[in-house]
């Protein structure tokens, strides 16, 4: 390339930089550096091309030689910049060690030359780091971080500082203040005042905030304002976008749009795969995964759930639900038991307990529903956050429906279905007007179940929920008082389809330990169990209960237990969206 010809390349790759069109960019720079190597600020400008398009060995290979030219002519504080950038994209490719390297090598410098405002980028990985250790540390380190950003004019290292204080406050449940301040940092970004790389970061981050707490509106709101800026930018199309796009999809599935939110997340997984922020490409099989499971492609699911996990994302609670559709309830109970084990915050249990919830009252444990749904009101108190309140009084009513309390469960649904309706949350609204309809049923008001059902069965059918539509279907066509499952005069004494399961176990002389072992209950719940089956029958003791089921032709093996071999393959019948099961045997099995 003669010096006119790589003269006229510069000029075109700064242009397209300017223009942010990054691909462009990249090229130009790298077929001008092959001719002689670039000034600094020209390496600086691929650099962030690169970065942004989720060029990770590239970028960090240009930062790099940015950081050692800068460094070598003394100008600290652009040095320290570029080792904040390094630091970050060695981050997002998961090399932690290579990364802390880099912010220890700035934080030498710093400390060796003269003070700038650039230190300001070191303290924000340290408040991060103290985020989820001292909340107080976090904010005070990114207060400091701010006040140099004020000082010194620097508009991407203030709104990035005042993005972290909002959610240092949520961390603290000084959950307005928090959103206050992500607003202040969102206003920034959506005005164009801050560089591409901190848009994406803070749009990234605030939104994954917005989810966590399952605040909806400003994610629309956010997320409305971002495409735009984005539609502008036609080769945003790497890394951050990527990330972007997981919680786009994950918006997109809340509000209805199934098709979209599936070629979000298929977007994100192959943008992510790719080396940069591989990490985070779990996320966007996990939501590829929740749409397949909501449209029944229940294979399709299940590959994205395992991909998922091979990427170090947590499949759960769709996993579990996954597991509970296909009428396996064990690994249902212990997924989601595990997952909420492990949940650090309350906000990240809330997002788990509705689920919880809905699995334990299939396995025949309402108790633990019920404590579940004890905690989740807790969080949504604390939060004070539509959705929250919504999933809670969802929980709620299939825990009373459950507890026959028809009146109590109908308040609590409406309630749910007024929430989701005013979220505009199709899916949800749907599923709980499952609930009020089973609730009117209970009450014996059988044309408003109906209509609830009806309208209930539309928003399956328009949303493509094909599992929560047949089974709803199911619901429709039941006659009055049966139960999923089983008919009322298949129930003798009134006896529940759990019941009925735990009194064949007593007389075929089970102590409460195996009975629980076999249907995978704690001893607690199945001693409750025995105290209904007793009331219900009139009997006080065991050996009559055992007479009963004998009289009653109820001693043949339990749903899954065939004879002789103690071997189970129980089966299931989820009723849609409700928390509530009814159990059938897989075959009659010859009585012993």
């Amino acid at each position: 390339m003669d010096v006119t010809d790589a003269a006229a390349t510069l000029v075109d790759a700064r242009r397209s930089h300017e223009l942010q069109r990054w691909q462009d960019a990249c090229e130009a720079f790298a077929r001008a550096d092959g001719g002689a190597p670039l000034g600094i600020e020209d390496l600086e400008a691929w650099a962030e091309s690169a970065h942004i398009l989720g060029r990770g060995p590239e970028a960090c290979r240009l930062l790099e030689r940015a950081y050692r030219t800068r460094a070598d002519a003394g100008e600290v504080g652009d040095a320290i910049r570029c080792a904040f950038w390094l630091h970050e994209a060695l981050t997002m490719r998961g090399e932690f060690g290579h990364a802390g390297g880099w912010l220890a090598r700035a934080a030498r410098l710093a400390r060796a030359g003269p003070g700038c405002a650039e230190e300001g980028y070191l303290l924000l990985p340290e408040a991060e780091r103290q985020l989820a250790q001292d909340a107080d540390a976090a904010f005070g380190t990114a207060a400091r971080a701010l006040e140099l950003a004020v000082r010194c004019g620097d508009r991407d290292l203030a709104v990035a500082a005042t993005h972290i204080q909002g959610l240092v406050r949520i961390r603290q449940e000084r959950v307005e203040e928090g959103l206050a301040l992500l607003d202040e940092a969102m206003l920034a970004v959506t005005a164009g005042e801050t560089s591409p790389r901190v848009t994406g970061w803070v749009y990234c981050s605030v939104i994954a905030a917005c989810g966590e707490l399952q605040e909806l509106r400003r994610a629309r709101e956010w997320t409305t304002a971002l495409d735009a800026w984005m539609a502008g930018r036609p080769q945003f199309v790497g890394g951050y976008s990527g990330i972007c796009l997981i919680h786009r999809s994950e918006l997109m599935r809340l509000l209805g749009q199934w098709q979209k939110a599936a070629l979000q997340a298929r977007t994100a997984c192959e943008r992510l795969t790719q080396g940069f922020a591989e990490m985070l490409a779990g996320a966007a099989f996990y939501q590829l995964g929740e749409v397949d499971r909501l449209r029944g492609d229940w294979p399709a699911a299940e590959q994205a759930y395992r991909r998922a996990g091979r990427y170090g994302c947590d499949a759960q609670p769709g996993l579990a639900l996954l597991r509970l559709a296909q009428q396996l309830p064990e690994p249902a109970v212990s997924g989601v038991r595990r997952a909420l084990a492990e949940a650090a915050t309350r906000p990240a249990r809330a997002k788990l307990l509705p689920a919880y919830a809905e699995i334990m009252l299939a396995a025949g444990e309402p108790d633990a529903a019920a404590e579940a749904v004890t905690e989740l009101a807790a969080v949504a108190q604390a939060y004070d956050r539509p959705a929250m309140r919504a999933r809670t009084e969802y929980a709620r009513a299939a825990v009373r429906l459950t507890g026959g309390d028809s009146a109590a469960a109908l308040t609590a649904a409406r309630s749910a279905w007024r929430l989701w309706r005013e979220l505009d949350v199709p899916y949800e609204a749907a599923r709980s007007r499952v609930l009020v309809g089973l609730a009117c049923r209970g009450l014996g008001d059988e044309d408003s179940a109906a209509g609830e059902f009806e309208a209930a069965l539309r928003g399956f059918a328009e949303l493509g929920a094909e599992p929560d539509r047949a089974r709803t279907e199911v619901l429709a066509r039941a006659r009055p008082g049966d139960e999923v499952g089983a008919r009322a005069d298949e129930r003798p004494a009134g006896l529940t389809a759990r019941e009925r399961e735990v009194l064949r176990l007593v007389a075929a002389g089970d102590t409460n330990q195996a009975v629980a072992r076999e249907l995978v209950l704690s001893e607690k719940t199945v001693a409750r169990h025995l105290s209904n089956i007793f009331r219900k029958l009139g009997v006080g003791s065991r050996t009559a209960a055992a007479a009963y089921a004998f009289e009653h032709g109820l001693t043949r093996p339990p749903p899954g237990r065939q004879a002789g071999t103690g071997a189970r393959v129980r089966r299931t019948t989820h009723v849609a969206g409700t928390g509530l099961h009814g159990s059938a045997d897989a075959g009659p099995g010859p009585d012993p």
